[in-house]
C-alpha cells in the first residue's frame, strides 16, 4: 500500500508500477482502483484541511471504463459524486475539483465531455440524483440518453456506496416503467464495421492511425453496449461486460454461447494491451494489425464477429419486448 499523500509521489509509483501491472486486465485494473483510491484519499485530506469535513455522507464513483474495470494502460477520467439529501452542493463541487485535479497529475487525462465530479451534471444530493435522471428520461435526446448509459456503469470508489446503490436501483425499476430499453437500444445501433465483405479487417484510411484497427469501436463497443442493455432488462447490477454476461440467465444466452462470448470480449482487451500504440489514451485504443500473426488475426474476426452476433441479440429482444412486452 502506498504510505504517502503527495500526488508527485503517487505519480510516480503509478509510472514505476505500470509495465509490471501491463501483464493482464485484471492486474492492470487493480493498479487503476489503487492508484485512483490513493489519490482520493490525497485530495480528501487536503480539502478538509482547507474546507473542514464533508457537511453529508457521500459517494464519489467512477463511470466510463473505469466504472467496468476495462481500462487500459492510459485512461481518462469519469467520474461523479452523490451526496445525502441536505449536503451541500458548493463543498462537494469544490471537493470534486480537488479530485480531478489530483487525478490530472496523477496521470489520468481529464475528460474532454467532462463527465467528472466538479460538474453540476454530475455532482448532486440523492434527491437532485433522481430529479436529473427522470429529466434525462423523459427529455430522451440522443446526449440525455448517453448520459443516462453513462450513469448505468457507475460504481462506487470511495464513500458511502449504498447512496449510490439505491439511486442505481431506482433507476432501473424507473427504466422498466417508463419502458425506455427501446429508446437506449437505438443509441447504441451505430456499429463502425471491422470486417469488409472480402473479410478483410477494416483499418483507418488516413490521419495518424492509418493502418491501424480502432478497437473500441469495432470490437469492445458492441460487447459493452449489448451487456449493458441486457444487464438492464434483467436487473443485474454488475457493471463488468463479463460480469453481466455470466449473470445472464439462460434463455437469453446459453451457457456455451456466454462462454464464448466471455473469452472473445477479454481477448480483445489482452490485444489491447499487446498491440495497442500505447502513446497516451487515444492512441491505446487503436492496434497495430500488422504485428498480429496469421492466427491473431483469425482469432480477432471471430471475436469482432461475435461481438455484433451479441449485439444483435440484443437488439432483438429489446425489440420484441417493445412489441410485446417483457417476455
Amino acid at each position: 500500500m502506498l504510505d504517502s499523500k503527495s500526488y508527485d509521489q503517487i505519480k510516480a509509483f503509478r509510472d514505476a508500477e505500470l509495465p509490471r501491472a501491463r501483464s493482464t486486465i485484471h492486474d492492470l485494473n487493480s493498479l487503476h482502483d489503487q492508484i485512483i483510491k490513493e489519490t482520493i484519499l490525497a485530495a480528501v485530506d487536503f480539502f478538509m484541511h482547507k474546507a473542514g469535513p464533508p457537511p453529508s455522507p457521500f459517494c464519489f464513483f467512477v463511470m466510463g471504463s473505469a466504472g467496468r474495470q476495462e481500462q487500459g494502460t492510459w485512461s481518462d477520467q469519469d467520474h461523479g459524486i452523490i451526496y445525502e439529501n441536505g449536503g451541500e452542493n458548493e463543498y462537494f463541487l469544490g471537493l470534486g475539483e480537488e479530485i480531478s485535479e489530483g487525478l490530472f497529475q496523477t496521470g489520468y487525462k481529464r475528460c474532454e465531455g467532462k463527465v467528472m465530479a466538479n460538474n453540476p451534471l454530475w455532482c448532486k444530493s440523492h434527491e437532485d440524483w433522481q430529479a436529473q435522471i427522470t429529466q434525462w428520461g423523459r427529455e430522451s435526446s440522443w446526449a440525455t440518453i448517453r448520459h443516462l448509459l453513462t450513469f448505468i456503469d457507475c460504481r462506487p470508489l470511495y464513500g458511502e456506496g449504498s447512496i449510490l446503490k439505491s439511486l442505481k436501483g431506482d433507476t432501473y425499476e424507473w427504466i422498466h416503467r417508463e419502458t425506455l430499453l427501446p429508446r437506449l437500444l437505438q443509441n447504441t445501433l451505430h456499429i463502425k464495421k471491422g470486417i469488409g465483405i472480402m473479410g478483410q479487417l477494416l483499418t483507418e484510411t488516413h490521419g495518424p492511425y492509418s493502418g491501424m484497427l480502432n478497437l473500441k469501436d469495432t470490437g469492445l463497443f458492441p460487447y459493452v453496449n449489448a451487456a449493458r442493455l441486457l444487464a438492464i432488462r434483467h436487473f443485474i447490477m454488475d457493471t463488468g461486460t463479463r460480469g453481466r454476461l455470466e449473470k445472464l440467465p439462460n434463455s437469453v444466452i446459453s451457457p456455451g454461447e456466454r462462454s464464448i462470448f466471455a473469452q472473445n470480449f477479454s481477448h480483445l482487451l489482452s490485444l489491447r494491451l499487446a498491440y495497442g500504440v500505447q502513446r497516451d489514451y487515444d492512441s491505446g485504443h487503436y492496434l497495430q494489425v500488422e504485428n498480429l500473426s496469421r492466427q491473431e488475426k483469425r482469432q480477432l474476426k471471430e471475436a469482432l464477429r461475435n461481438g455484433l452476433t451479441l449485439h444483435e441479440t440484443a437488439r432483438k429482444l429489446v425489440e420484441r419486448e417493445d412489441l410485446h412486452g417483457h417476455e
